[in-house]
């Protein structure tokens, strides 16, 4: 037996005992997503496999998401939500030094080849290309141009310095390692990274 049909077995057992809150089903379909994806990666990612994992129908799953591609990077926000959270020590270095670390990490694994695939299909699916801006990129980018409104206003950052720049420098040399593994993802890479940008940030 499949490990789709042992979930979908408990997850039918549950159904009888009356109706899931829509809550509790989205949750639940999001976090099975989660799993087949970083366990098989897009080429194993069907619509059908997560409606038997969660124990949802498919219908549900089609009304929710437009697309299998929107319904992976649901699933993949919600794997890694944990691990790309972003620290507020008060120090900004070692803030970003943590979060980049993180963030290299997440791409040195399973979560990696997910995100490299996910980016390579919503080059033409443009109903994934939206839900990645709107749902993933947008929300990740405005947390980290926030903390470094904050580090400016405490001085720790020129204050003529665009935020938005520093994004693109920072996470945006990971997904180029990533994309084009000319050279490795490693701790020493994040660490050089921020240390190089910083020495740029700081007020003179």
């Amino acid at each position: 037996m499949s490990s789709d049909v042992g979930h979908n077995g408990s997850e039918a057992r549950r159904r009888g005992r009356g109706r899931r809150p829509a809550d509790e089903v989205r949750a639940e379909v999001v976090a099975a997503a989660g799993q087949i994806l970083m366990e098989e990666g897009m080429s194993a990612f069907t619509i059908e496999r997560v409606a038997a994992r969660s124990g949802a129908s498919k219908v549900t799953l089609y009304k929710w998401w437009p697309s299998k591609g929107a319904l992976a990077l649901d699933g993949y926000t919600h794997a890694v939500s944990h691990d790309l959270e972003f620290p507020d020590t008060g120090d900004v270095e070692a803030d970003l030094t943590s979060q980049v670390r993180a963030f290299i990490g997440v791409l040195n694994g399973p979560a990696g080849r997910a995100i490299a695939e996910l980016i390579g299909q919503s080059q033409t699916d443009h109903e994934l290309a939206a839900a990645f801006r709107e749902r993933y990129s947008a929300p990740r980018r405005a947390l980290a141009v926030h903390t470094l409104g904050i580090a400016q206003g405490r001085g720790q950052i020129r204050a003529d310095v665009d935020p938005e720049v520093v994004v693109d420098q920072l996470w945006g040399a990971g997904y180029h390692r990533l994309l084009i593994p000319d050279q490795p993802l490693t701790v020493e890479f994040a660490d050089a990274l921020v240390a190089t940008i910083m020495a740029g940030l700081r007020p003179r």
